[in-house]
């Protein structure tokens, strides 16, 4: 699989397509219509005839395990984050045969190292200067409220201006006319400091966002292009909360077990992917900026009209026969939850690298990916849960999330009904709530002010002495396996029918509880370790970065 078209032929074979031939509009009308697909587990969605256009558009793509794991060249996302942990267990080389594994393992990511090649599918036909028009694209205006129509799966690569390193992140295009955008760079993506760096070195006041462009001469251009319609690995490596230093690009390769052939731009120094259904090529004004929104937001609320870059095309490129891909985004759940999840499960290896008592993690998408945190952790000393809190909102995105919720090592963090058992039944208001402040994405409404905010911190681990718990800790009411192996063995012949479960509670696990006796001073019964598989169900969610 090299491109969308692979991915739509993959999906049409496994059933998971649903062609929709009647004209139904790109204002609006996808808009319903995929949002009751996603909410109710449906097939992705390829329209053949949008109004007023003659691309067909493909949506939820992404929208159910099955296909998201598809995307990722996977049979779940356990089998990723197991290679991603493979990957990042960086370990001395001992004998001369670890040595050779440790140079296999080199050589394996140089040949997923993105290449550039002459020719590539997404100039088939080249638009340039009266020829520009993006009202051709099916654009989608996705909510009534929106300030108009939005790109809003495209893959947007800018070029640091002083180390040369790319970056390939995912913000949302508010199309102005047909030859300019508006560019959602929030100020703590990568994108953004590409901008900032490129302003502030052409003489620009360091700090604070753009202003609106005012007259006089300009301080310069930054190059942008995005590509729409790719690989899905390459669509979900641009929501990826990557490290500056990792290249979404190489990172995409991984997940193909192929390196992407890149293509060298018309009219801009920038390289996109040769198999791109459009590519947009353009450049933002370094003085010039535009309200932007508002827009119907993963939040489930409009995020509110702001001042963002512009984007003047230069040139649209695309295939002969392109499709347009784009997705939605609004009130949970949508199909960017599996992106989320997806991100979730492959990022929890490289979150154990810094903390290795994590035992699991969920973001639940009714928390838009990153305003909460639900995490059970291996609790070997007192306060530990605290210092899961402050590391979790130290690392990258994870600065951004309002509320962590910590679980011992036994509670499943995907059943949220064990979560709020444990919150509503361990938790001393007084002692284990951490309140404080730190930033908040900028589509946060909540906030006083934008961009910055309260946090809370949730102990829902069991306590002992050592944490001024004086009293005992009651063990958790459970049946005995040995009770429980004679009732499956007697079942059968109860007579009580199939309809009813012979385990009551066929998901629950212990607790690591301390009993009623144990302090803090060592470990406490142990789960599921840090090395341990750890299944992927239940909630979700991640939202597009860069």
């Amino acid at each position: 699989m090299k491109d969308l078209r692979d991915f739509i032929k993959l999906l049409r074979d496994r059933g998971e397509l649903a062609t929709i031939d009647a004209p139904v509009d790109p204002v609006l009308e996808m808009t319903e219509i995929a949002d009751r697909a996603v909410k109710a587990g449906g097939p992705a969605l390829l329209f053949t005839r949008p109004k007023g256009h003659d691309i067909p558009v493909l949506m939820n793509q992404f929208g159910t395990e099955r296909r998201m794991c598809l995307a990722v060249r996977a049979e779940s996302f356990d089998e990723v984050a197991a290679r991603v942990e493979k990957l990042t267990t960086l370990e001395a080389p001992g004998s001369t045969w670890d040595k050779l594994k440790a140079l296999a393992r080199l050589k394996e990511l140089a040949a997923l190292q993105p290449r550039v090649v002459k020719r590539g599918a997404c100039q088939e036909v080249v638009l340039t200067g009266d020829e520009i028009d993006l009202g051709k694209i099916p654009v989608l205006q996705c909510w009534p409220l929106d300030a108009g129509r939005y790109i809003t799966l495209p893959l947007v690569f800018t070029r640091h201006p002083v180390t040369g390193r790319r970056n390939v992140g995912m913000y949302r295009l508010q199309v102005f006319d047909k030859r300019t955008t508006g560019v959602h760079w929030h100020i703590h993506k990568d994108g953004a400091e590409h901008y900032r760096e490129a302003r502030d070195g052409a003489g620009a006041p360091s700090g604070g966002g753009a202003s609106e462009h005012g007259g006089g001469p300009s301080r310069g251009r930054m190059e942008v292009a995005v590509a729409i319609g790719t690989d899905p690995a390459l669509t979900y490596s641009a929501t990826a909360p990557l490290p500056g230093a990792i290249d979404e690009m190489l990172f995409a390769g991984f997940l193909r077990g192929e390196a992407v052939d890149l293509v060298q731009c018309r009219t801009v120094d920038l390289q996109v992917p040769d198999h791109a259904e459009f590519v947009l090529e353009g450049y933002v004004d370094l003085d010039e900026t535009r309200e932007e929104g508002p827009f119907g937001d993963h939040t489930g609320y409009y995020s509110l009209a702001d001042q963002y870059p512009v984007l003047h095309l230069t040139a649209i490129t695309h295939r002969r026969d392109p499709v347009y891909s784009t997705t939605i985004v609004g009130r949970a759940p949508m199909e960017d939850a599996q992106l989320g999840k997806a991100t979730e499960r492959l990022f929890l290896p490289l979150i154990r690298l810094t903390l290795p008592e994590l035992v699991d993690m969920d973001l639940p998408q009714e928390g838009g990916f990153h305003n909460c945190a639900i995490v059970s952790v291996d609790k070997r000393y007192p306060l530990q849960a605290r210092k899961v809190m402050n590391a979790l909102w130290g690392a990258g995105q994870m600065q951004f999330c309002k509320c962590i919720v910590v679980v011992d090592a036994g509670v499943d963090v995907h059943d949220y009904a064990q979560v709020a058992w444990r919150v509503f039944n361990n938790v001393d208001w007084k002692r284990d709530v951490l309140l404080g402040e730190g930033p908040l994405d900028v589509l946060d409404h909540s906030a006083p002010q934008p961009l910055w905010g309260a946090k809370i911190g949730i102990d829902a681990t069991t306590k002992g002495p050592a944490e001024g718990h004086g009293r005992p800790w009651p063990p958790d009411v459970e049946m005995s396996p040995e009770v429980k192996a004679r009732v499956d063995e007697l079942w059968p012949s109860l007579g009580l029918g199939s309809g009813l479960s012979p385990d009551p509670n066929p998901s629950s696990r212990p607790s690591p509880g301390l009993g009623p006796s144990l302090e803090l001073s060592g470990p406490p019964s142990k789960g599921p370790g840090p090395g341990d598989q750890v299944p992927a169900q239940g909630g979700a969610a991640g939202a597009p970065g860069g």
